[in-house]
């Protein structure tokens, strides 16, 4: 007969039994333990070195003490701090989680699960940098996940260097590199696979760029299908160019928050507005409101297209035109003719002066909540937004309506103009992803704009104008027709009205934004352009030149008749 195994021996540190090793990192360990005063199982996280002498030691308290007095939802309770045989530790109640690293299987975790688990873990890291308190080593197993979704972080300062206090450069830097240890963590939950197939993220941190030279980014083949905003959020916080990646915990859980809201339902985008909307409008009336608002009311008696032109002037007056006439319309509250609104003329028809003047005087005056440089860079935005209106209208073949086009090439940057009016931090970075890096050769670009906004929001900013133009009333044609071609595709010969003016709008913004790189578009670029839309619209770059020329006359001054690019492009008008 066999003798029956011995069992194991129980081991102890202090009043605490070691259950198991959850972790380790190169600078800390964590232990389920299970407490033979309370009666109850903690989370104990300890450094991997012990302090040189008693100065240390207590200065090594003194900074986990400070760090355990924040108080977050987010980050875990320390239910005792002490010293055994010369080891400092810091016991967490567990309260029914589990480390995350016990979570994630090879399968990995569904991407809305994932990025809401980060997103809460980063509030709490949000909150405790924002005090001067870094985590210094944050790894799976100081995540500690309930089965509700809930996330606390365990071991705030634990692994701090025990040392002279750390200077405000010191902490910027431990803040970011526990931001990039929180992108590695969610590269992990996705994947199901530890990045470089290393657990410790502080050594896969080593091996990035700057101190090495690994790239890690997201594997296509993961068990869920991630979606392509979610995996540029990924791949931004674990970027190998230190300057795209995300600098401020609360930069990347806006990112992953913009994303759960927009992934919420049909209205998810609108979500991330709907408050901004109702207390700043779409966008504030641009400067010399009161001076328009004289003239309209001293316009009475003039033609529908002489005011149109005045309204047309402020963009957000021809915006929120087009706003109360079509969520009428949807509302069945007025209904003329068929079909959404597209002109201002005809939005001027259906409400009367009075009904313009109504609406110009609800519009928020400049510049609304934004700053000084914010307005300017609105401002500056806007002028290049008429510009593209300008340019597309030269570009029309004969027979399409001035005016419709020149709104569809304005509302293709709907998106862009909420942007910069509700979201001018995020702005700012969107814009600093897209430039290429200082003397970077052509394999280091920078990022192309929907990316970056994916980075950033969470969303395509095209994708915030839908919401805001569905919102309005305006149907799948129009939404069809304010979102530019994609640059990445080949443009096709267009197949009826609605795609004709979609190219000729996304030609004359792509115009635009050539000329706003450096003040003149270089020949290559509007050689491109032309050859992009040759055999959709016939352009050469001459016509091109010209169509540039004809934006350059004073605002509000109208491209006569004759104007029309040649009768040969069959067409009809639009109204």
């Amino acid at each position: 007969m066999e003798a029956a195994p011995r069992p194991a021996a129980l081991r102890f540190f202090g009043s605490y039994q070691l259950l198991r090793l959850v972790g380790k990192s190169e600078r800390t360990m964590a232990w389920l333990v299970a407490d033979t005063r309370g009666g109850r199982d903690l989370l104990l996280v300890l450094p991997r070195v012990q302090p040189a002498d008693l100065a240390a030691l207590e200065r090594w308290t003194e900074t986990v003490q400070r760090a355990s007095r924040l108080q977050h939802p987010q980050l875990a309770v320390a239910v005792d701090i002490g010293v055994q045989d010369g080891w400092p530790y810091v016991a967490y109640d567990l309260e029914d989680a589990a480390p995350l690293v016990e979570r994630v299987g090879p399968q990995g975790l569904p991407p809305p699960e994932c990025a809401a688990l980060v997103a809460r873990l980063l509030s709490g890291l949000a909150f405790a940098h924002q005090a001067g308190v870094a985590h210094q080593d944050l790894q799976g197993f100081v995540v500690l996940v309930d089965d509700h979704g809930g996330v606390r972080l365990a071991g705030l300062e634990v692994a701090a260097a025990v040392g002279e206090a750390p200077s405000l450069a010191a902490q910027r830097a431990a803040a970011q590199r526990d931001v990039l240890a929180a992108g590695l963590l969610l590269h992990h939950a996705l994947a199901g696979v530890h990045a470089l197939d290393e657990p410790d993220t502080a050594r896969v941190i080593e091996r990035l760029p700057p101190l090495g030279r690994e790239i890690v980014r997201l594997p296509w083949a993961t068990s869920h299908l991630v979606p392509e905003p979610l995996r540029a959020i990924v791949n931004r916080a674990t970027d190998r160019q230190e300057r795209h990646r995300y600098r401020t915990a609360r930069t990347l859980s806006r990112a992953l928050e913009g994303w759960i809201q927009a992934e919420s339902g049909a209205s998810g985008a609108l979500t991330l507005l709907s408050d901004r909307l109702r207390a700043a409008g779409v966008l504030p009336a641009q400067p010399g409101a009161a001076g328009r608002l004289n003239r309209l009311g001293a316009m009475e008696r003039q033609r529908t297209d002489e005011i149109a032109e005045v309204a047309l002037q402020d963009l957000a007056l021809a915006f929120e035109l087009l706003r109360v006439v079509n969520t009428a319309q949807v509302r069945g509250v007025q209904v003329s003719g068929s079909g959404p609104v597209l002109t201002v003329r005809r939005a001027i028809a259906m409400l009367g002066i009075d009904g313009v003047r109504r609406a110009a005087t609800a519009l928020r005056p400049w510049p609304g909540p934004l700053t000084e440089d914010a307005a300017a860079e609105l401002l500056q935005l806007i002028a290049r937004v008429k510009r593209a209106g300008r340019v597309a209208t030269a570009l029309r073949p004969a027979g399409y309506d001035a005016e419709v086009v020149t709104l569809i090439a304005m509302l293709q940057n709907l998106g862009r103009l909420v942007l910069q009016y509700h979201f001018p931090d995020e702005a700012q970075q969107i814009r600093r992803l897209m430039l290429p890096a200082p003397g970077a050769e052509r394999e280091d670009p920078g990022m192309s704009e929907q990316a970056a906004s994916f980075a950033v929001l969470g969303i395509d900013v095209e994708a915030l104008g839908h919401a805001v133009a569905r919102h309005w009333g305006l149907d799948d044609v129009v939404l069809h027709m304010i979102r530019r071609l994609p640059l990445e595709t080949p443009v096709r010969h267009a197949d009826g009205d609605t795609e004709l003016l979609r190219q000729v709008a996304s030609a004359g913004n792509e115009i635009v934004d050539a000329y706003a790189i450096s003040g003149t578009a270089p020949a290559p670029a509007l050689q491109r352009i032309a050859q992009r839309y040759a055999r959709a619209l016939g352009l050469s770059v001459k016509e091109l030149q010209e169509a540039v020329a004809a934006s350059m006359r004073p605002a509000g001054a109208a491209p006569a008749a004759s104007s029309d690019r040649r009768a040969g492009v069959a067409g009809r008008a639009v109204s």
